[in-house]
């Protein structure tokens, strides 16, 4: 049999102690490793919390001197900007605020756009922003405004001092080319008769109209045959200086004046009168003349020129051979005269009707000479 050593199930002192050193050793080094990561993850968090402290202090401090001298050198070689475009519908503060609406063509009823209107309070003088007077040209017609190439010239060249109403038949088809002065100018109408109280009706309501622009100072009332006798100029320093208001008004004896009226009608005027009724020759001279406090600042007298002498109830129309530069520079200057602020002037009317769409041809040729404008 051979010799064999018994083996020896559980191992010598000295093996293990040689495997507890291994293992500790091994558990050592792994703890070394996960301390070194633990250190470098910490470093990295630390560098980043300063790196975007710095960045972001960057950001809010100051330019560099460097960039300082090219931004400043830039902007000192370079025009600036532009200024943006104007809007129609931008801007703010009060002055947008009381901006009249863009669009003439609302939908109010007379008696909402009464009660607007009757909100502008005329004896507000002085305005928290800058205010340009305008006139208010307010247009009554049956249709088409024949003579809108003589007013175009009219107008011509003074944007922001005026502004255009207009009352038509609303069965006519109304078209302005753009540009025009008289382009989206028409306000919501009803139909008018001739002598009818609807006609005082659409004159209310043309002023109501024009009330909503609080940069309108002057009213003038117009019709399809009226026509300028003066610039645009000496019209507007005529009416912004005046001191009254310029409604004929007085005391008519006979049948065409105090033969229309009934002594019942009183104070309130429900315009009630007999025989020929013609209420808008007499609803605002009558207003004006029994208002409280509105006689006293009315001149009595009309800046419309117009002819009565041959009767009837219609004043004489004038057709194209009867324009002539005589005549027009006639009308533009008064015989008898009349007072203008305290002090006596020929220059007494500023318009004058009725002229018939022939006389378009000849009223262009003579005004740039008669009129000067065009």
């Amino acid at each position: 049999m051979k010799n064999q050593k018994e083996q020896n199930p559980f191992p010598s002192p000295s093996s293990s102690s040689q495997a507890l050193t291994k293992l500790l050793n091994a558990q050592y080094h792994h703890f070394i490793n996960l301390l070194s990561c633990s250190l470098i993850f910490c470093c990295g968090v630390i560098v980043g919390i300063l790196l975007h402290s710095s960045l972001q202090h960057l950001s809010l401090s100051p330019p560099l001197s460097g960039l300082q001298r090219i931004s400043q050198h830039h902007m000192m070689t370079s025009p600036p900007p532009p200024p943006p475009p104007p809007s129609s519908r931008g801007g703010g503060g009060l002055e947008h605020f009381f901006r009249p609406p863009e669009d003439l063509m609302h939908e109010m009823e007379d008696e909402e756009l009464l009660w607007r209107a009757s909100m502008m309070d005329p004896k507000i003088k002085t305005y928290p922003f800058h205010r340009t007077p305008k006139l208010a040209f307010m247009f009554l017609t049956k249709g088409p405004l024949p003579l809108a190439p003589l007013w175009e010239k009219f107008f011509e060249g003074h944007n922001g001092l005026f502004t255009v109403y207009v009352h038509s038949d609303p069965s006519y088809n109304w078209s302005m080319p753009r540009g025009s002065v008289f382009h989206g100018r028409r306000i919501p109408s009803k139909k008018v008769e001739w002598g009818n109280v609807n006609m005082v009706e659409a004159e209310r309501r043309l002023l109501a109209n024009a009330l909503l622009d609080i940069y309108n100072e002057r009213f003038i009332l117009l019709s399809e045959s009226c026509v300028p006798l003066f610039n645009f100029s000496t019209v507007y320093s005529y009416l912004t200086s005046s001191s009254l208001s310029h409604v004929e008004s007085y005391d008519l004896p006979g049948s065409v004046g105090r033969g229309r009226y009934n002594r019942r009608m009183g104070p309130t005027l429900p315009l009630h009168c007999h025989g020929s009724c013609y209420s808008d020759e007499h609803y605002l001279p009558t207003l004006v003349n029994v208002g409280k406090g509105l006689g006293r600042r009315n001149s009595n007298r009309t800046l419309t020129w117009v002819d009565w002498s041959k009767g009837g109830p219609h004043p004489n129309r004038f057709v194209r051979p009867e324009v002539t530069e005589e005549f027009l520079a006639k009308l533009r200057t008064s015989e008898k005269g009349c007072v203008h602020n305290g002090g006596r002037t020929r220059v007494c009317y500023l318009f004058a009707r009725k002229f018939l769409p022939t006389a378009l041809d000849r009223l262009i040729r003579f005004a740039p000479k008669v009129m000067h404008f065009g």
